[in-house]
């Protein structure tokens, strides 16, 4: 079993950057494809960024330019750079991770493993 464990987060400011993180327990970050989902009370968990594990990077439109994932040099772990947070950008966000995405990468059900959510909140 794939544990994923989620880091970061909380209260920011419109305007300001936070820092998710996810870390791979036993695996390498480099043999699996990665995502980032987040989700608000009442509507589907949507995608946020995928990583392939070729390094090719999706994302989706509302956070382009603004959001990137990255994984670390010892490939245990994969991060969301969030800059320019806006309240819209508020939920719950959670890492998924799969050796190949089975679907869309946008879907929740293309991908099997699932990290604990984290809370990011913007708001002035």
């Amino acid at each position: 079993q794939l544990k994923l464990t989620v880091s970061g987060g909380g209260s920011v400011q419109p305007g300001e950057p936070a820092t998710l993180s996810c870390e791979m327990e036993k695996y390498t970050v480099g043999d699996y494809s990665m995502a980032w989902f987040r989700q608000v009370p009442g509507r589907q968990r949507e995608g946020v960024a995928s990583f392939g594990t070729t390094g090719y990077t999706n994302y989706a439109t509302a956070v382009r330019g603004r959001f990137r994932a990255s994984k670390d040099d010892a490939n245990i772990s994969l991060s969301l750079q969030m800059n320019d947070l806006k309240p819209e950008d508020t939920g719950t966000y959670y890492c998924a991770a799969d050796l190949t995405c089975r679907g869309a990468w946008v879907e929740s059900r293309s991908w099997t493993f699932w990290g604990q959510g984290t809370q990011v909140f913007v708001s002035s």
